[in-house]
């Protein structure tokens, strides 16, 4: 695989789908950006669902740290949970989505960690993927009484322990009704700082091994990211086609930002890499 000689085709892509912006970098080269009618290189951009794929990197980190281990059980942290089926629920189960949980708790329905806690399964614990954002407001409860103890929150870890290293500001994270922060969604950065966020991981790569690993009941998703598009590219993937695309094997790093539901990842990937 190889990135395509001739981007025109797939910027042409983009404008029929609601192109905001697309900027496609090899390492610190920018290689093309493009921009759609009222929207300008310096705007935040909402992620939406892309905010996950923060967390399973903070999670491998967080476990380097000694905080927490991916297999372990998050009941070994929330004392209700030690009863019935929940027991058997994971922090890797949580961050892979295979956790049993019905879908739900996206967009304005991100619960509050009390609520999320109380949220009963649906399924048996790693038997089914199930997409949703109940599970991370879990993990976020799990990091955050992991965290007391320091005194920090799970986004302040977050920037600390990751974004700060790859360079990344949040332009603005959007608030639940008790004051935190959602962890499923929620997050709004600017080109060049989803950008940065990519390289970061790219360079990571060998570390965030885990991240990338597929599940059995979901081969095509690890903690956070998309899996199995061609050539090993992975993705972090929002509503109405946000994307955080990176190829490892090249060193190339994919941002679109854009505002409709006809935009196809597959689609665009295809006219990107050859």
């Amino acid at each position: 695989m190889e990135l395509a000689p001739d981007l025109s085709e797939a910027i042409a892509y983009a404008r029929r789908h609601g192109l905001q912006a697309l900027a496609v970098a090899r390492g610190e080269t920018l290689l093309a950006q493009e921009y759609g009618d009222g929207f300008e290189r310096e705007m935040p951009h909402p992620l939406y669902s892309g905010t996950k794929s923060f967390w399973g990197v903070a999670a491998v980190y967080a476990s380097a740290d000694g905080l927490l281990a991916l297999d372990e059980p998050v009941a070994e942290t929330i004392a209700s949970w030690r009863e019935a089926a929940k027991r058997h629920v994971t922090i890797r189960m949580l961050l892979s989505l295979t956790a049993g949980f019905a879908f739900g708790g996206l967009g304005a329905g991100v619960p509050t960690y009390e609520r999320a806690l109380a949220t009963p399964l649906r399924d048996e614990p790693g038997t089914r993927f199930t997409y949703g954002g109940i599970p991370l407001q879990i993990f976020g409860a799990v990091l955050a009484r992991k965290l007391a103890s320091q005194r920090l929150s799970p986004h302040e870890y977050l920037q600390e322990r990751v974004l700060d290293r790859a360079g990344v500001r949040i332009a603005n994270w959007r608030r639940l009704r008790d004051g935190t922060r959602p962890l499923p969604t929620g997050a709004s950065l600017r080109v060049d700082d989803w950008l940065a966020y990519g390289r970061f991981v790219i360079a990571q790569r060998a570390e965030l091994g885990a991240c990338f690993e597929g599940s059995l009941a979901n081969a095509r998703y690890g903690l956070g990211w998309w899996l199995g598009a061609r050539g090993g590219i992975v993705y972090a993937s929002g509503s109405a086609g946000q994307a955080l695309y990176l190829a490892p094997a090249l060193g190339v790093a994919v941002v679109h930002f854009g505002k409709s539901s006809s935009y196809r990842h597959e689609s665009f990937l295809e006219r990107v890499f050859t």
